[in-house]
C-alpha cells in the first residue's frame, strides 16, 4: 500500500522532499501536486518503473504518451534537439507554468523513447514539483490523474486520489487541492506554434 504525505507548496519540507526522491530512484511511482491536475510520474532513467507506469496507463511504453517534467529549461538540451530563437523566447515566456510544449526529440533519448521523433516538455509552476526534480537530478515522466466520472475529469483531492491509487503507486503526495483543468499543450516542433489543447495556460505567450 502508498504512503501517504503532506508536503506545503509555500515550503516544502526538505526532508519530505528527500523521501519522495528515494522512492523514485527506486523505482516506485508517487502520485504529486502540478500547477494544473494531479500528474503520477516515475524516474525517467527507471526502465521498470516506465513498463509500470505504461501499464497503469493500458499502452505499450513505445507507444505510451508520456511528458518529462523537468526543474527548468536547462536540462531540455539533454532530450531536445537545438531550438530556435523564437522558440526559446516563447518558452521562457510561458515556463514555469501550466504548458506542455512538443518539441523535436534528440538521440539522447533513454531507450524506451528512441523511436519517438518529438518530447513534450513541462515545467509546472510548483514548488513541490520543481523541488522533487531538482533534488532527484533529472526529469520525471508523467502522465495525468484522470477520473472515470464522466462529468468530473480529474480528481481534485488528494485523499479521493490516494483512496483510489493506493495499491497500485508507493506514494501519494497531499499538496492541497488539485486544478480540474489540464495543461495547455502546444506543438512547436513544426514551422507555427499548432494548440493541441486549449486549458488552464494563456494562449497570449504565442
Amino acid at each position: 500500500m502508498a504512503e501517504f504525505i503532506k508536503i506545503y507548496e509555500d515550503k516544502p519540507s526538505e526532508a519530505a522532499i528527500a523521501k519522495v526522491v528515494k522512492v523514485l530512484r527506486d523505482g516506485g511511482l508517487v502520485i504529486y501536486p502540478t500547477d494544473t491536475v494531479y500528474g503520477l510520474g516515475c524516474d525517467i532513467t527507471n526502465s521498470r518503473a516506465l513498463e509500470r507506469i505504461a501499464k497503469i496507463k493500458g499502452v505499450k511504453l513505445e507507444k505510451a504518451k508520456f511528458s518529462f517534467i523537468c526543474h527548468d529549461l536547462s536540462n531540455l538540451s539533454d532530450y531536445v534537439k537545438q531550438i530556435d530563437t523564437a522558440t526559446f523566447k516563447i518558452l521562457k515566456r510561458a515556463l514555469p507554468g501550466p504548458y506542455t510544449f512538443i518539441l523535436p526529440g534528440n538521440n539522447n533519448l533513454p531507450r524506451e523513447f528512441k523511436k519517438k521523433t518529438t518530447v513534450g516538455i513541462r515545467v509546472p509552476n510548483n514548488n513541490i514539483t520543481l523541488e522533487i526534480v531538482r533534488q532527484l537530478g533529472n526529469p520525471i515522466v508523467t502522465m495525468s490523474i484522470r477520473d472515470e466520472d464522466d462529468v468530473v475529469e480529474y480528481t481534485t483531492d488528494p485523499e479521493l486520489i490516494f483512496e483510489k491509487w493506493q495499491n497500485l503507486v508507493d506514494m501519494v503526495i497531499d499538496g492541497g487541492y488539485g486544478d480540474n483543468v489540464a495543461s495547455t499543450i502546444i506543438d512547436l516542433s513544426g514551422y507555427e506554434p499548432e494548440v493541441i489543447r486549449e486549458g488552464k495556460g494563456s494562449l497570449d505567450i504565442l
